[in-house]
């Protein structure tokens, strides 16, 4: 097997860890992986936030010592998840204590 992140792996032959087509699936086999990772309207809202948080920690690291090619995950990665958060919460709590300007 073949490491595809820190809890996936893919198997190289058949089997549950593909799909038809060659979609990809996490260990478990139950959840599709995107390019860059699990589908992000598969996960649970704590895996989801688990996932930004990850994501959140590596990234000055990425952006400073990581190769193009993991920039430009860490870019696509970064649009899915945050989109999927604001899809599932349009109407989030803004603290007004964050705000630069009034809008």
């Amino acid at each position: 097997m073949r490491r595809c992140g820190p809890t996936q792996e893919l198997d190289e032959t058949p089997g549950p860890g593909l799909r038809r087509r060659g979609t990809m699936t996490d260990a478990r086999g139950d959840a599709p992986l995107m390019e860059t990772g699990i589908d992000p309207a598969t996960l649970g809202d704590d895996d989801l936030f688990r996932e930004l948080a990850s994501l959140y920690r590596a990234r000055l690291a990425t952006l400073r010592h990581g190769p193009d090619a993991a920039l430009s995950n860490h870019f696509k990665r970064t649009a899915e998840l945050e989109t999927e958060y604001i899809t599932r919460y349009p109407s989030r709590e803004v603290d007004p204590d964050r705000l630069t300007q009034d809008f």
